[in-house]
């Protein structure tokens, strides 16, 4: 362990839980990280090892970490075009097409989203995780739009603190099936695994976690709305599972949608990120990315509106 790193810090919060009292003054390491350190038992509290990460500190204890060297990244560049909305040397906004999954999962090993990204840019390893380098968040394999990655370490903690604080903004485009009485609402409904196909989502009444979306209509296209939706909450599937459960599916959504033809061949769910709005970590700048739509959600847009 000679190349570990070995951190004292003395807390000086007040009560709360480890996980959050160790990020408030760890500025480069981001709260994903250390909870997996906690998580791996490379943290003490007051000379006692500490696994939970929920743990609650007084807030005067004496907190030692054990940061293990980067591993090597394990995962091939692939040289994938980027549609780049914009980049610096802390951050990176792409505007991800259908079809394309963000990072490695079994059945989905390379040709990912992260595989570009490392193609693309030669200093990403081991920031936010050696499988998932610089994703600050998701996007499902077939929704396209709008996606931040961070370049450091300090991006990578300062943009996930931005998504879970909800100061960053998200929208996105989608067409629905029905027309959604009103013209704007909010869906609260807590979202967790299906009870009986365990790959699905679903609105459950326990063992949930909250989740938040905003909506509105665009245009109404007859038995088809163009809506928009703004995330509170960031849950698998949330806009997907939210749409089901208000009647008005996603078209073209494989798993929580009704199979119904719309006269265009689509390649998924027609949900769209189009815009993100976030402020850039060093500079405290707004940065607003628009993503275009991709052609499939123009072409159905045309076709409804004929």
């Amino acid at each position: 362990m000679s190349d570990w790193e070995h951190r004292k810090i003395i807390l000086n919060q007040g009560k709360q839980r480890l996980d959050r009292a160790v990020a408030k003054q760890s500025e480069d390491l981001s709260r994903s990280r250390i909870q997996t350190l906690i998580e791996q038992g490379n943290v003490m509290v007051d000379g006692v090892v500490c696994t939970q990460k929920k743990f609650p500190v007084q807030g005067t204890e004496e907190i030692v970490i054990s940061i293990p060297p980067k591993q090597p990244l394990r995962l091939e560049p692939v040289a994938i075009p980027l549609d780049i909305l914009y980049e610096d040397e802390s951050l990176i906004i792409v505007n991800k097409p259908a079809g394309l999954v963000v990072h490695p999962a079994p059945g989905h090993e390379t040709n990912t989203l992260v595989n570009a990204l490392l193609a693309h840019c030669d200093h990403l390893a081991g920031i936010g995780g050696v499988e998932r380098p610089g994703i600050v968040h998701r996007l499902d394999k077939d929704t396209s739009g709008a996606l931040v990655v961070a370049k450091t370490d300090f991006a990578h903690q300062h943009l996930q603190a931005q998504i879970q604080e909800k100061t960053a903004q998200r929208d996105y485009f989608g067409i629905v099936q029905g027309v959604p009485k009103g013209k704007q609402g909010r869906i609260e409904l807590p979202i967790g695994r299906h009870p009986v196909d365990r790959k699905k989502m679903a609105v459950v009444e326990k063992g949930g976690r909250t989740a938040i979306t905003d909506w509105w209509v665009e245009k109404r296209l007859g038995n088809y709305t163009l809506m928009g939706f703004r995330l509170q909450t960031g849950r698998t599937h949330q806009i997907r599972v939210h749409c089901r459960a208000m009647g008005h599916p996603i078209v073209g959504d494989p798993v929580y949608g009704w199979a119904k033809s719309v006269g265009v061949n689509l390649s998924g769910q027609v949900l769209h990120a189009r815009r993100l709005i976030l402020t850039h970590p060093l500079t405290g700048e707004t940065i607003s990315a628009i993503a275009p739509l991709p052609a499939d959600f123009t072409k159905l847009l045309t076709v409804l509106n004929a």
